[in-house]
C-alpha cells in the first residue's frame, strides 16, 4: 500500500490548504498566506505526517511552470506601453535597491559571493496579484498610481526573469569565469532568439485557429488551451535545455499568447487545473520544506533583517523611481507598497536557487518567513496610503 501512499497526502494537502485558503480569505488575508500555513502544519515543523514524496515534487514543479505560464498571460502589453518610461524607471529602482541591499546583509553572514547576490534576487522579485486585488478592492486600480503600479511590476518581472536565468545558468555551469558567463550569455541569447522566432510562428498559428470555423466551435475551442499548455511545456522544456531555469520558458510562453483573441479562455481553463490540483501542492511543499529546528540566533537575526528589508527596499527604491519621474510623495509612497508583497513569485526563485545550488537549505525557512511578512503587510500598507486619513496628514505636511 505504500507505493500509493502519494493519494492520501494529495487528498490530505488538498483538503487542508483550501480550507485554510478560504479561512484567509474570511479574516482579509491573501490566500496564499492560507496554503503556505497549511503545508508548514503538515511538514517538519508541526504534525510531520507527509514528507514530500517525487510525485508531490513533481506536480509541484509542474504548479511552478503553470503559475508562470499564467502570469505571462496576464501580462498586458498595452499597460506596459502607456506606463512606459515611468514604469521602468521605478522598476529598475525596485530592482537594484533590493538587489544591493539584500547581498549586503547576506555578506554580513559571511556568505558565498553567489549566494549574496541570489538572496538579492529574491528580494527584488514582487507578486502584484496580492496588490491588484487590494487595490480593486478600493476601487484604486486604474488611476495614475495603479497603471504605474501595474506597469512597473510587469517590467519588474521581466527583470526578475533575466536574472534568476543568468544565476541559475552560472549555478549549473559551476563557473563564475569571463568565458563561462560569455558562453551562459551567449546560451540565453541563442534560447530567445530560437523562442522568439518559433513564437512568432506559433501566434500566427493560433491567431489563424481562433478565425477557423468548424462544425462543432465547442470541441475547436478545447483545442486552444490543451495547445497552449502544450506549448508552455515545450518551452519550459527547452529552456531547461539551454541551461536556464524552466519557468522563464513558461513565463515567455505565456507572453507569445496575450495577446491571441482566446487568452482569457485558455486563462480561465489553465487556471481550473492550477486552482484545482498543481498550485496548492506548490504552496504545500513549499511549507512540508521548511524546518524551524535548526534556527540559530544568527538566523533568527537574518530573519528579521530580511524581512524588514524586504518591505523597506521596495518602498524607498520604487518610491525613489516614481520621484524621479515626477510623482508627489503621496503618490510615491503608494507605488511603493504596492511593489513590497513577494507572494508565490519569491518561493518560486528561492526554490530554484536550492535546486541548483545558489542558495543553502538553512535559509530556506528565513526566505518563507520574509514572503509571508511581505505579503501580510502589503495589503495592510495599501490601505493605510490610500485612506481619507493618510491623505488628510500629507496634505497637511504639504507632501502631496
Amino acid at each position: 500500500m505504500e507505493e500509493y501512499r502519494y493519494l492520501l497526502d494529495i487528498a490530505v494537502i488538498l483538503a487542508l490548504t483550501k480550507s485554510f485558503s478560504l479561512f484567509s480569505r474570511k479574516v482579509n488575508m491573501p490566500p496564499v498566506v492560507g496554503a503556505l500555513i497549511a503545508g508548514i502544519i503538515l511538514g517538519p515543523v508541526v504534525l510531520n505526517v507527509i514528507e514530500p514524496s517525487d510525485t508531490i515534487l513533481s506536480l509541484a514543479e509542474i504548479g511552478v511552470i503553470v503559475l508562470m505560464f499564467q502570469a505571462g498571460l496576464e501580462t498586458d502589453v498595452r499597460e506596459l506601453k502607456r506606463s512606459g518610461k515611468a514604469a521602468m524607471v521605478i522598476a529598475l529602482c525596485g530592482v537594484f535597491v533590493p538587489l544591493a541591499v539584500g547581498g549586503v546583509i547576506s555578506y554580513m553572514f559571511e556568505k558565498n559571493l553567489m549566494e549574496n547576490i541570489f538572496v538579492g534576487v529574491i528580494l527584488t522579485a514582487t507578486s502584484v496579484s496580492i496588490t491588484v486585488e487590494t487595490l480593486q478592492d478600493m476601487g484604486k486600480l486604474k488611476g495614475r498610481v495603479g497603471t504605474a503600479i501595474l506597469g512597473a511590476a510587469i517590467i519588474d518581472d521581466i527583470l526578475g526573469i533575466i536574472l534568476l536565468s543568468v544565476m541559475t545558468s552560472i549555478g549549473r555551469a559551476g563557473t563564475v569565469e569571463i568565458t563561462g558567463v560569455l558562453l551562459i550569455i551567449g546560451k540565453m541569447a541563442l534560447f530567445f532568439a530560437i523562442s522568439g522566432a518559433g513564437g512568432f510562428f506559433v501566434y500566427k498559428f493560433f491567431r489563424r485557429m481562433s478565425m477557423m470555423k468548424v462544425n462543432n466551435e465547442q470541441v475547436h475551442r478545447r483545442r486552444v488551451p490543451v495547445l497552449a499548455l502544450a506549448f508552455c511545456l515545450f518551452l519550459a522544456f527547452l529552456a531547461e535545455l539551454f541551461g536556464i531555469a524552466d519557468i522563464t520558458g513558461a513565463y515567455l510562453a505565456g507572453i507569445i499568447l496575450c495577446r491571441i483573441p482566446e487568452t482569457y479562455y485558455i486563462h480561465r481553463k489553465v487556471e481550473c487545473i492550477s486552482y484545482m490540483l498543481i498550485t496548492p501542492i506548490f504552496f504545500a511543499s513549499i511549507g512540508l520544506k521548511v524546518e524551524v529546528a535548526g534556527m540559530t540566533q544568527t538566523l533568527i537575526i537574518f530573519t528579521v533583517l530580511i524581512s524588514v528589508a524586504a518591505v523597506l527596499t521596495k518602498i524607498i527604491g520604487c518610491g525613489i523611481g516614481a520621484k524621479l519621474c515626477k510623482y508627489s510623495y503621496k503618490e510615491s509612497l503608494k507605488i511603493g507598497a504596492g511593489m513590497v508583497c513577494r507572494g508565490e513569485v519569491a518561493l518560486i526563485v528561492a526554490q530554484k536557487g536550492i535546486h541548483v545550488g545558489l542558495l543553502s537549505e538553512d535559509l530556506f525557512a528565513p526566505i518563507v518567513i520574509m514572503v509571508l511578512v511581505t505579503t501580510l503587510l502589503a495589503p495592510i500598507l495599501l490601505k493605510l496610503f490610500f485612506s481619507d486619513w493618510f491623505n488628510r496628514l500629507s496634505y497637511r505636511t504639504g507632501k502631496r
